[in-house]
């Protein structure tokens, strides 16, 4: 019995290829941008790397679209961004934006890895999830040098290994709270700093929006993320954590449109998405109650703004059909 050494793509292959196109494609667009404002030499040289790999990537998969004779999608091309738009971020919100897209690209490329069969698939995710380690530790060591780098809170050793022994470990509504230990610190500093940069790129987006109808959706989604910083900042208060933020990250005057409505669309829908999969991880990390229920109320608080983004752009015509398995009902009446 022959085994087949080049089965056809899986389902699960399907969709991470056709998301790691929508993110290449996106990525190259608004790095093209980007390299068009900088200032910074040193961010100039991470845009340069990191819109090279989106490049490459884009084309990788183009390969393996055409070998497979699958469409193409359409992702995003030039015309999703105006390379003559005048400065709307500054340097310092490059470095965050990078760091995130780093840091996304671990997550993702890291499942897509561990889902996919075919040799040349898990190949390229391999490669993939290698570069992006190569750019999260490059910009890392870039924002650490220039002194914008934002380390986790410090808390001090314990002195002995300890054991819980009562379930008032669990608690976190009513009654004295314990402290808060460092996986539940970690996760809300890192979803205070990602909705930080989410604030700002919003903030951004709604100034150049075309309609006013996105720019009050934009506008919906800072107070979102707004109001979600001060939940996380308030749990660590109450622990007496601090959490120093950058200022520098906020957009600038300008109300000239750098990108197209259905590119900033997509990203606030790729945000939100990133962000919904990260609270359901702190969520699941968390064994104070009330750490769960607030992320529980704060991922509905997501789900609704991200249904609400999503019937934009499905009636504005731009939110690209992922592939889908055939409606066998409909099939079976023809």
């Amino acid at each position: 019995m022959e085994t087949n050494h080049h089965p056809n793509l899986t389902s699960a292959e399907l969709s991470f290829l056709w998301m790691a196109y929508q993110n290449s494609t996106l990525i190259e667009c608004t790095t093209s941008y980007f390299l068009e404002t900088v200032e910074d030499e040193n961010v100039r040289s991470l845009l340069i790397y990191s819109s090279d790999l989106a490049s490459k990537h884009a084309e990788l998969l183009r390969g393996i679209y055409r070998e497979e004779k699958h469409p193409i999608p359409i992702g995003f091309t030039e015309q999703d961004v105006n390379l003559r738009a005048k400065r709307l971020f500054t340097d310092t919100f490059m470095l965050f934006y990078l760091s995130h897209i780093g840091t996304m690209g671990l997550n993702s490329y890291g499942v897509s890895l561990s889902m996919s069969a075919r040799k040349d698939i898990r190949e390229f995710f391999s490669e993939s999830l290698s570069s992006s380690t190569e750019l999260f530790n490059r910009v890392t060591d870039v924002m650490q040098k220039k002194g914008v780098f934002i380390r986790a809170p410090y808390i001090p050793y314990p002195e002995q290994v300890e054991f819980v022994h009562k379930q008032h470990f669990l608690s976190g509504w009513l009654g004295e709270q314990r402290p808060l230990t460092s996986t539940e610190i970690s996760f809300l500093f890192s979803n205070l700093e990602r909705n930080v940069l989410g604030m700002a790129m919003l903030t951004g987006f709604s100034q150049v929006a075309n309609s006013k109808k996105l720019a009050h959706y934009f506008i919906r989604g800072a107070e979102i993320a707004k109001h979600h910083c001060a939940v996380f900042s308030k749990f660590l208060d109450e622990s007496n954590i601090m959490t120093p933020m950058t200022s520098d990250s906020t957009p600038t005057r300008s109300k000239e449109a750098p990108f197209s409505d259905k590119l900033m669309m997509f990203h606030t829908a790729a945000v939100q998405s990133a962000g919904m999969g990260f609270y359901g991880a702190s969520m699941a990390a968390s064994l104070r109650r009330d750490l769960g229920a607030s992320y529980s109320r704060l991922m509905a608080e997501v789900a609704e703004y991200s249904e609400d983004g999503a019937n934009l752009m499905i009636d504005n015509g731009w939110m690209e059909k992922p592939p889908t398995a055939p409606d066998r009902r409909n099939l079976a009446n023809d």
